[in-house]
């Protein structure tokens, strides 16, 4: 389920069929083997903006699109906050109940029962707390790696630049006098490349 928009969704879908495939298929296995298979993402927001409350994707010809491809992987992105009439009503209820409005039907209501039992389960909250540190600490991991990356590129456009010494280099920069130096050598060794 998706919540935030600009997550990628589109070259996600790519991603997660090739995922699919790849754990379907063993190695040096038939492709007929491979199965019909979905992706499918759940949105809390339209990420096309034209209302629908599903949006399905196949592969077909552009030239001419009563061509399918037929390589059996779907692609169907579900937005709660579709306007159009495009889905069944159980749909359209458990999209609503995801949206966060009260169950309305049997099957709605069984899975407000499930999710209950679930956040009262012990070792399930647990597991789940575990997983979502887990998500906070890549993330914030991928935060100081970009920090970092973006810290040597502004060092090398000063080193580039020859104006700076490397202590002053460090200080604005934010990286270390050492981590400079390196920078320096690896600058330079590539300079000497381009000559010969």
């Amino acid at each position: 389920m998706q919540t935030v928009e600009n997550r990628n969704i589109h070259k996600r879908t790519r991603y997660y069929q090739g995922m699919i495939d790849l754990n379907i298929l063993e190695k040096g296995e038939n492709y007929k083997s491979l199965k019909k298979s979905f992706v499918i993402f759940i949105c809390t927001f339209d990420l096309f903006g034209r209302g629908r409350h599903i949006y399905t994707f196949e592969n077909r010809c552009i030239q001419d699109t009563s061509l399918s491809l037929g390589d059996d992987t779907i692609k169907i992105i579900l937005n709660t906050k579709g306007t159009m009439d495009d889905v069944t009503p159980e749909l359209k209820s458990l999209l609503d109940f995801i949206d966060g409005e009260e169950p309305r039907d049997e099957f709605t209501k069984e899975l407000e029962a499930a999710v209950k039992t679930v956040r009262k389960n012990e070792k399930w909250r647990l597991d789940y707390m575990t997983l979502q540190i887990n998500y906070q600490e890549k993330y914030e991991q991928g935060i100081e790696q970009g920090r970092e990356q973006s810290n040597r590129q502004s060092a090398l456009r000063m080193i580039k630049a020859g104006k700076l010494s490397n202590d002053e280099i460090a200080l604005y920069s934010g990286l270390t006098t050492e981590q400079v130096e390196a920078l320096e050598e690896i600058f330079q060794r590539k300079r000497e490349k381009s000559f010969e």
